[in-house]
């Protein structure tokens, strides 16, 4: 039996609904296996922007560092887009990842045979497909200016002739070298291949990137590596996807291909991930988990978000964190049996069928969890 501590942060959009079915499905493994989950929510993004008017305050940070797991949905963009001063959404998420060293970002990317149909690749394509990203989190393009790391610019300059902008793109040897590591160690555990994925020919940072990635490998004989340009990735993700075991990339590459191979299960709404630093658990390392969609606020409120991605990310909270491998498994394996029985929510379903709601493709796996 296991007892753990869970931070929920649901966040705007559609973060809540999703969330909801997420622990939903939580609650289910703690009454099927005898666990004990206690559950902390608190606010996030634009609604602790609304409530609290900070993105994320600190007592909910304090809340998060007291927990095993952060169960995260998704953070809402201000309206009109950010255009000065005050707190923005973003920041919540930056604050997380930064203070509590979120550097490796796990995305499994492994298309359901039944969702084949649903992707905008042929059948054939799609066989075989099972593939992560490991993605650097906490350095890179997105950290150019922040309150906390002064002297790397990003801006929009103007000038009386001209208008120009900069953004800042830094690596350090050891914020690649920790994340690489992490990508080795997980295709240990799997066909034993990574390919690396930098943009060499033209960036220094992607020189040194493949000097770490060459160091890095001598440590891991039984693992076979490839250095690729970003451009010809992403041509191969949807070319011949079940060449890739282990993709390791930092953070802008990561960012756009994962969006790209959400393509491959049919929706972005199916693609969990999990936010991983080295801080210990009981069972495992604390990390962050959320799917990679953002808030959709258009179908917010409407029952037509998709649940799946979420609850997947629940399942690798379960596994990374909690060490509860078992219990990880028969989640993935509810959701599996729910989409063959033919089960889709609105981004799924074929033209002319009805789709199920939110709640109720939550309740599909819920049920097919407790009766398998």
């Amino acid at each position: 039996m296991s007892n753990a501590t869970i931070t929920v942060l649901p966040g705007d959009g559609v973060g809540p609904e999703v969330t909801a079915q997420a622990l939903d499905v939580l609650r289910a493994v703690e009454e099927k296996y005898g666990h004990t989950f206690t559950v902390h929510r608190r606010r996030v993004g634009l609604d602790a922007i609304t409530a609290e008017g900070v993105a994320i305050s600190d007592r909910t940070f304090d809340i998060c560092a007291a927990s095993d797991a952060i169960l995260f949905g998704a953070i809402g963009s201000l309206p009109g887009g950010h255009t000065g001063g005050g707190p923005r959404p973003e920041q919540a998420l930056f604050r997380l990842r930064k203070e509590f060293g979120f550097f490796a970002n796990l995305r499994p990317v492994r298309p359901p045979e039944a969702l084949h149909g649903a992707s905008s690749l042929k059948p054939e394509y799609l066989k075989g497909a099972d593939l992560v990203f490991v993605r650097e989190l906490s350095a890179g393009l997105y950290y150019g200016r922040l309150e906390t790391v002064p002297g790397k610019p990003s801006e929009i300059r103007r000038t009386p002739g001209a208008t120009e902008a900069v953004d800042t793109l830094l690596y350090t040897e050891a914020e690649i070298e920790r994340v690489v590591r992490a990508a080795f160690d997980i295709a240990v555990g799997r066909t034993g291949k990574v390919t690396s994925v930098d943009k060499a020919n033209v960036l220094s940072s992607s020189v040194l990137w493949r000097e770490v990635v060459e160091r890095v490998a001598g440590d891991y004989p039984a693992v076979t590596y490839e250095h690729m340009l970003v451009d010809a990735c992403a041509m191969r993700l949807i070319r011949t996807p079940a060449d890739f075991d282990v993709i390791v990339t930092e953070n802008l590459f990561g960012d756009i291909l994962t969006d790209e191979a959400s393509m491959l299960t049919g929706s972005i709404g199916m693609l969990p991930s999990a936010s991983l630093g080295t801080r210990r658990t009981a069972g495992g390392t604390f990390g962050l988990y959320e799917p990679i969609h953002g808030s959709a606020p258009d179908i917010a409120g409407q029952e037509k978000a998709n649940p799946l991605g979420a609850i997947l990310s629940a399942a690798l909270l379960l596994r990374h964190s909690l060490g509860l491998e078992r219990e990880a498994a028969a989640v993935e394996k509810a959701v599996d049996t729910v989409i063959a029985d033919g089960h889709r929510t609105a981004d799924l379903e074929e033209p002319g069928r009805t789709p199920v709601g939110t709640a109720e493709m939550g309740r599909h796996v819920v049920e097919a969890l407790r009766h398998p």
